[in-house]
């Protein structure tokens, strides 16, 4: 895998100034990068206020690189978690009064405060405070000792496809209003979302008291979420997957025999379309995600196994030789899985 650090800072740099002109700061997400230090150092040089990740183990290897920001854990803490939540995050994005309380335990025994940003449920269904109970949660975290309520923030798009627009961040805003209200607080921080909000947040919309994005696919794949559209002036290639040619032959196009489950549960028809130049890869499902990628024009991807991924080269002008490479655009599953592996080296490009 291939990143170009210059490419990302270029991302990062161009949406953290679009966004600040509406009064919106960018946390930049290291998740699908596994908190990988250069990264994180080429987005900080950017401009994002601070960096998230939903892993304590990213942030740990964040603090381990001496990386100097603001670290929010955005996922909410694990009860068996939270002595670590308290000694490597400076904030994280709460949703159960149990974990904050446990939370507020931790940080009283090394003398430390820790932030909390209450999520709230908007329609997605994934996590988030109801909002008929929001006000009732602000009361009991108010009360807990070393606990600091940091702000207010919602999640869509992730698991429903809920599109950010002006009717529930406006909700957003009217919710932080009432909280501040209510209690005579300051919410310092209102964090609308992530990537999927560039749409809302650059489209002109009134943006109330939104003040945060949480970022990560926009600054390494360059597009938005909602449609997978590229961002314009963006990079869409600042990460690019490099595949070894391990074999190159001459090959039907339709299997024969029995036809039954494949290794992963799949029963394909196979049309008959005559011999063809078929090459093998060196990286497979293990590694990524195949459906997320996206081949050379002339380049075709006919299916993968755990640890190959079969090509059809014929559109090619020249032959696929073994030892030969093939270069892929991926989407963020498949740059999440590719990241993950430790059979895929991540090579930078300064």
């Amino acid at each position: 895998m291939q990143i170009d650090l210059g490419k990302i800072y270029h991302n990062a740099q161009a949406l953290v100034a679009r966004l600040s002109e509406r009064g919106i700061s960018v946390t930049g997400v290291t998740k699908a990068t596994l908190g990988l230090p250069e990264i994180a150092d080429a987005w900080l040089r950017a401009g994002v206020s601070g960096l998230g990740d939903s892993r304590i183990e990213n942030v740990n290897t964040l603090r381990r690189a001496n990386v100097v920001a603001a670290v929010t854990l955005i996922r909410s803490p694990m009860l068996s978690q939270v002595d670590q939540v308290v000694a490597l995050a400076d904030v994280s994005l709460n949703t159960e009064l149990e974990v904050i309380r446990r939370l507020s335990g931790a940080a009283q025994k090394v003398n430390r405060t820790h932030g909390v940003v209450l999520m709230v449920e908007l329609g997605d269904l994934r996590e988030g405070i109801m909002p008929e109970l929001l006000e009732n949660t602000v009361a009991e975290v108010l009360r807990l000792p070393n606990i600091s309520l940091e702000g207010i923030g919602a999640n869509l798009a992730c698991r429903s496809g809920v599109s950010p627009d002006a009717k529930n961040m406006a909700e957003l805003s009217f919710l932080t209003d009432s909280i501040e209200a209510k209690f005579g607080i300051i919410i310092n921080i209102v964090s609308g979302g992530n990537s999927a909000n560039l749409d809302w947040a650059l489209s002109g919309a009134e943006t109330g008291r939104i003040n945060n994005l949480r970022l990560g696919e926009a600054l390494l794949l360059g597009c938005e979420p909602l449609h997978r559209k590229i961002i314009k002036g963006l990079y869409p290639d600042a990460i690019t997957l490099v595949a070894e040619v391990i074999e190159s032959k001459e090959k039907p196009s339709k299997p024969w025999g029995d036809i039954a489950q494949s290794a992963f549960g799949e029963v394909t028809q196979f049309e008959d379309v005559g011999s063809r130049n078929q090459s093998i890869l060196a990286i497979g499902r293990q590694d990524v995600d195949p459906d997320g990628l996206t081949p050379p024009q002339e380049i075709t991807i006919l299916g993968a196994s755990s640890d190959h991924l079969v090509i059809d080269s014929s559109k090619s002008a020249t032959r696929l030789n073994v030892g030969g490479e093939v270069s892929f655009q991926l989407n963020y599953s498949a740059l999440l899985r590719a990241m993950t592996s430790p059979y895929v080296s991540k090579v930078i490009k300064r």
